[in-house]
């Protein structure tokens, strides 16, 4: 959905009581669906220090034509545009970098305004009174996609997208909050529209984009994954590296030039694939980035607790809406991580915001979400946007030593401090070991020892998958090996149910399930018994967290005078040990994990068309089948057993399966509901092999 940018919204506090007209809902609902796109409502907040001044209606609807979900009844959405005003005096401001530089009005303080999308029940009676907030990865939804099993959409409207309704039916109210400020402003895309710094103001910092191309080109662009880029101020070097470990090499300014209004560097000669590229230049007009953080922060307290008269908005569901869950997937689990270590679990007035909190596949990182010039898009993987502040100590959520400076800190430090820790929950797949170091998370900073984790933690290794769910068949997906097929889902709707349990009665969810170093199930990578299978070979490099200094100002003041940043050498990575088929040892197996047929791992490598075959993959894992025969088996030298010499058939394949199944279902893993789609699964996947 394109949410329009109102002219009314320019002047937020003359525009704070004044209402526009809005349909009669009741005879709206008769014909049972309210369309009032280009409709709008401004709602003013009037409590004080209320962070959320005005709320402007764009689309408000019936979902799928009003059809009833369950207990829950009829949903409805809300496409809308939130003004905000922060006072940069507030104690819980001043941890927004730069914030107190920013332009401000008469009285000093702050506007911004932000994206909002909320899916709810439209009688907030009927609901469950949780609020389940996704922030938004890159500007995107997934929510439905994830928990629902729908189609990905950024405007769900059809039944597909929707899937099979589960969060509906459960009561949840779903919501969306912009808070990236160079998402591309395409359709559907939430966006936050952040505050500059004074242009009295001297800004200094430097800015780096990397660049590996895929294909030879001769232009690299200079934002991530078509991201608008930080404006250029004083271009500075180019730079081309062979290898993480090999040193930066100089190009020759005469050489390359800016183009497309700067925002592309073209080099005659062309970039070649698999190089990595660093341009660095002096950046210019600097937005407040950490608003973002901000943003999701004010807006669930505002519907928690209201901020004013917002009956007519919300059907006055802060007085429903008592729990509030956190979850983001990847970049923004990293967001997530992010915001509870700078300490944005504390609103403005003392209170808790979120009850709990999900990071998924988020690794041991967080991310360049409040510095100045800050790209949050970047995120930190083997070969992909390598040099960046993502993976950085503190990783775990308890105080620990850093080993190189003595420093110690923890992610939950700040909400410790307040008293205001939510539920955790921290999720794993194979490739956050291999690459995001998610082995940190739960282990000593030395790697040496495994770590406690805290009783309102819980840490989940899903062994044997990839980044993100995929779906059959299987495909090389662009990489070197067949593509991981393993589908998450299953798992993570039976965890949301243990969390939302967990915040609002205080039931303990599972146990963590990580791999230990204690019990073997972690190793260094010279340690890795993988077995002999013929044209498969482990990654040699994966993602290293690395020490990083960007200079002295960094940390301080939060801006870069080095880049690229000098490297202090690495923490110790430790990967999943794996067993005699190839598969991980620890964590909670899908069935076709536990009863393989074939090594899934979490890591693949780049297709030798794209260069730099020797590196992993961004994101994407391996699945490599077993030989089919003994015969098989033996001609071609694999060390693993074949299929049929470990199923008699079909039949005995799948009863082993519904086995693991009925145990991961008492376990709480999986709800009873799943059972047919996960063994489903199985069976398709012996199909696709078994001709």
């Amino acid at each position: 959905m394109n949410l329009t940018r109102n002219s009314d919204l320019s002047n937020p506090r003359a525009q704070a009581l004044k209402w526009t007209a809005l349909a009669d809902r009741k005879s709206s609902r008769a014909r049972g669906r309210l369309a009032l796109a280009g409709v709008a409502l401004l709602i003013a907040s009037a409590a004080s220090h209320a962070a959320v001044r005005t709320v402007h209606v764009v689309e408000r609807g019936d979902v799928l034509d009003g059809r009833s979900f369950g207990k829950s009844g009829p949903y409805e959405k809300i496409a809308a545009r939130a003004t905000f005003t922060l006072d940069p005096k507030l104690p819980a401001n001043q941890i927004i970098r730069d914030l107190n530089l920013a332009v401000a009005d008469a009285q000093g303080t702050v506007d911004f305004s932000a994206d909002v999308y909320v899916l709810k029940p439209r009688d907030p009676a009927k609901g469950n009174g949780t609020i389940l907030l996704e922030v938004p990865n890159r500007g995107g939804k997934a929510l439905l996609n994830r928990f629902c099993f729908g189609r990905a959409s950024n405007d769900p409207a059809k039944d597909e997208d929707f899937g099979d309704k589960w969060l509906l039916e459960e009561g949840y109210t779903l919501v969306w909050v912009g808070w990236q400020w160079d998402v591309p402003n395409r359709p559907g895309l939430m966006r936050m529209d952040a505050t500059a710094l004074r242009s009295d103001v001297p800004a200094p910092g430097l800015v780096r984009s990397e660049f590996i191309p895929d294909h030879a080109t001769t232009k690299m662009p200079l934002g991530d994954r078509n991201h608008t880029p930080i404006p250029v101020g004083k271009p500075l070097r180019l730079l081309v590296r062979e290898s993480a470990e090999a040193a930066p090499v100089e190009l020759p300014a005469e050489k390359w030039k800016l183009t497309d209004n700067s925002e592309t560097v073209e080099l005659a000669e062309g970039f070649q694939p698999g190089r990595l590229y660093e341009f660095v230049y002096e950046g210019v007009s600097p937005v407040v980035a950490g608003l973002g953080l901000a943003a999701v922060r004010d807006f669930v307290t505002y519907l928690k607790h209201g901020g004013g008269d917002d009956v007519a908005l919300l059907n006055d569901q802060s007085r429903y809406l008592k729990r509030s869950l956190g979850f983001g997937i990847s970049q923004s689990g990293r967001f997530l991580r992010t915001f509870l270590y700078e300490g944005f679990n504390l609103d403005e007035q003392g209170r808790k915001v979120f009850d709990g909190v999900w990071a998924d596949v988020g690794g041991a990182g967080r991310g360049s979400f409040n510095f100045r010039y800050a790209q949050a898009s970047r995120d930190g993987n083997p070969w992909t946007n390598v040099f960046y502040p993502t993976d950085v100590f503190p990783f775990a959520e308890f105080p620990e030593k850093e080993p190189a400076t003595g420093h110690e800190a923890g992610l939950l430090d700040k909400a410790t401090q307040a008293g205001v820790v939510p539920k955790l929950f921290l999720t794993s797949t194979s490739y956050e070991y291999w690459g995001r170091a998610a082995a940190l998370t739960h282990t000593r900073p030395d790697g040496l020892a495994d770590s406690t984790i805290p009783p309102d933690v819980r840490t989940y290794f899903f062994s044997g998958a990839q980044h993100y769910p995929r779906s059959l068949p299987v495909s090389k997906a662009g990489a070197r090996n067949d593509s991981n097929p393993t589908d998450q889902r299953p798992f993570q709707r039976a965890l949301l149910k243990s969390l939302d349990a967990w915040v609002r009665d205080n039931v303990q969810p599972p146990p963590s399930v990580i791999p230990r170093i204690i019990k073997g199930e972690l190793t260094a990578l010279d340690g890795l018994r993988f077995p002999r299978i013929p044209g498969v070979t482990p990654p040699r490099y994966p993602r290293l967290a690395r020490r990083l200094d960007f200079g002295p100002e960094f940390l301080s003041k939060g801006y870069a005078t080095q880049e690229p940043p000098n490297v202090r050498g690495a923490f110790p990575l430790l990967v999943p040990q794996v067993d005699a088929d190839g598969n991980d040892m620890g964590g909670v197996k899908l069935p076709e994990v536990a009863v393989p047929l074939g090594t899934f791992t979490g890591w693949n490598l780049r297709e030798p068309g794209t260069g730099a075959p020797n590196q992993m993959t961004p994101f994407v894992g391996s699945f490599i089948a077993f030989p089919r025969t003994k015969a098989e088996r033996l001609q071609t030298h694999d060390s693993r057993l074949s299929i049929e010499e470990r199923y008699a058939d079909r039949a005995d394949y799948m009863q082993r399966a519904a086995s693991v199944v009925d145990s991961l279902v008492a376990q709480r893993f999986i709800l009873d509901r799943d059972r047919t789609y996960v063994l489903e699964r199985c069976g398709l996947l012996w199909d696709a092999l078994i001709h």
